[in-house]
């Protein structure tokens, strides 16, 4: 049952590869920079920031990840005194939530409780699929650093802040100019945060995407899993 660890700086492409290899190989699928986005909304929404109380609030709304990757989705239950499940994956793409975002998961208190979400949601994924492909920025070094292959996606920041364009476009008119600045502030925040850092690992394996399509990222992905014999 193994687990594939796709870690990287924003707008690499971990979501439409990692979703592409877990529908693949038939696994699940994990976007563990989703139950942070959550986390941020549900602090923006109960108006808290204080650390404590954040990691507090991200406990009781029972945030869970839907698994299947042809079909992933972010459920919250809030408001909290209704115990009503909230389907909140598009919400959490806004803007808003993206400028936010990277404060509130650097915070320890709550990257400790999520952390817990993640392994017992791997856990999930490798019981019901037969294994996981997982995407975030501490995967590989703190989530599940016995996984079976870490892969650090990357892809340098203009071609990142085209991908992501591309994305934002459907929302709101951007500039790659605008985006890329964006990225190069995410990457400093992420990198430098003293509670598990975006960074590469010895044992990862650098995938460049740069000058990939994302047909071509999978398949090379792909070949590594078959190289190692992941597949089974």
């Amino acid at each position: 049952m193994p687990v594939i660890a796709i870690d990287g700086p924003s707008g690499a492409g971990k979501s439409s590869v990692s979703r592409g290899i877990a529908l693949r190989g038939g696994w699940g699928y994990l976007d563990t920079g989703a139950l942070y986005r959550g986390s941020t909304w549900l602090a923006l929404q109960a108006g808290v920031s204080a650390p404590e109380e954040v990691a507090n609030l991200v406990a009781k709304s029972n945030l869970n990840f839907n698994l299947s990757a042809s079909d992933p989705k972010l459920i919250a239950n809030y408001p909290l005194e209704q115990e009503s499940k909230k389907d909140i994956s598009e919400i959490i793409r806004e803007e808003l939530i993206t400028n936010a975002v990277s404060a509130f998961s650097a915070m320890p208190e709550v990257r400790r409780e999520l952390l817990l979400l993640q392994r017992d949601l791997i856990e999930k994924s490798k019981s019901q699929f037969g294994g996981a492909v997982v995407e975030g920025r501490d995967i590989g070094t703190t989530v599940w650093p016995e996984a079976e292959l870490k892969i650090y996606l990357t892809a340098d920041v203009e071609a990142r802040a085209i991908r992501r364009q591309a994305q934002l476009s459907e929302l709101s008119e951007v500039s790659a100019v605008s985006v890329a600045d964006s990225l190069a502030k995410r990457d400093a925040i992420d990198s430098m945060r003293a509670a598990s850092p975006l960074k590469q690992s010895e044992d990862q394996i650098v995938l460049d995407a740069t000058y990939l399509n994302l047909e071509e990222t999978i398949q090379a992905l792909w070949n590594l899993i078959e190289e190692r014999k992941i597949n089974g």
